[in-house]
């Protein structure tokens, strides 16, 4: 039973044992599908699938992502995660695991602290003076320095928030709309048309920002590695 909308938020509120079984699922799902190249012959969810790889992969070549060895296939992989994921949580009395930040943080925090250590270890000077902007006045590089530091740092955690905040917005009044749609359904009125109308309108909405808000996470990844001395 869900008392309110942000209650399906809560895990507690869910099974403990059907949504690690389909989150596992869905990962494996994920892994095998990354290398049906391999030992697969190719059907049309498998081509499905791989239009999504070869458009997060097209977008990663036009950054320096390209530069850092293994950092496409991560991305690859993630974007194609989140997509499940995302998706997954539309389903009823599904926990939408990207709607929360500790989750988001957990593909956010490790690819950015990647590149990161990646770039400091390949040329530590061009990653210091990446603090400082060329040209810029001696008596404001220390505050140039900090706002610079800060605005890396603060990077995963605005992203993972970006992720966890839209897809928890969209889950909350796609609740809202179903809250006054399921008592309309048993009324031969014009309102359960039109409610049932803008109910399906807003879950294709919603299908379509699941898959946006995966590339964009994934996108501001690889836009991240431009900063990578390469």
């Amino acid at each position: 039973m869900i008392p309110d909308i942000f209650s399906s938020f809560d895990p507690i509120a869910f099974s403990t044992i059907i949504n690690p079984l389909i989150t596992l699922s869905t990962t494996i799902f994920i892994i095998l599908s990354l290398q049906i190249t391999f030992w697969l012959s190719i059907n049309r969810i498998i081509t499905s699938i791989l239009i999504f790889i070869y458009t997060i992969i097209d977008q990663l070549s036009r950054t320096n992502s390209s530069y850092i060895k293994g950092l496409s296939t991560i991305l690859s992989s993630i974007f194609i995660l989140l997509i499940f994921i995302n998706l997954s949580g539309l389903n009823p009395y599904t926990l939408s695991l990207s709607s929360h930040l500790i989750f988001t943080l957990l593909f956010g925090l490790p690819t950015w602290i990647l590149i990161i250590i990646s770039s400091a270890t390949y040329k530590p000077k061009a990653f210091v003076a990446h603090f400082l902007p060329d040209g810029a006045p001696a008596w404001l590089n220390p505050f140039l320095i900090l706002i610079e530091t800060t605005r890396i740092t603060v990077r995963p955690l605005t992203l993972s928030f970006r992720l966890a905040a839209n897809i928890r917005a969209g889950h909350i009044v796609l609740r809202l709309i179903n809250l006054y749609t399921a008592p309309a359904a048993v009324l031969l009125t014009v309102a359960r048309v039109f409610l049932l109308l803008t109910s399906l309108g807003y879950l294709l909405f919603e299908i379509a920002i699941c898959l946006i808000q995966a590339y964009i996470f994934c996108l501001l990844l690889s836009l991240y590695s431009n900063d990578h001395a390469h």
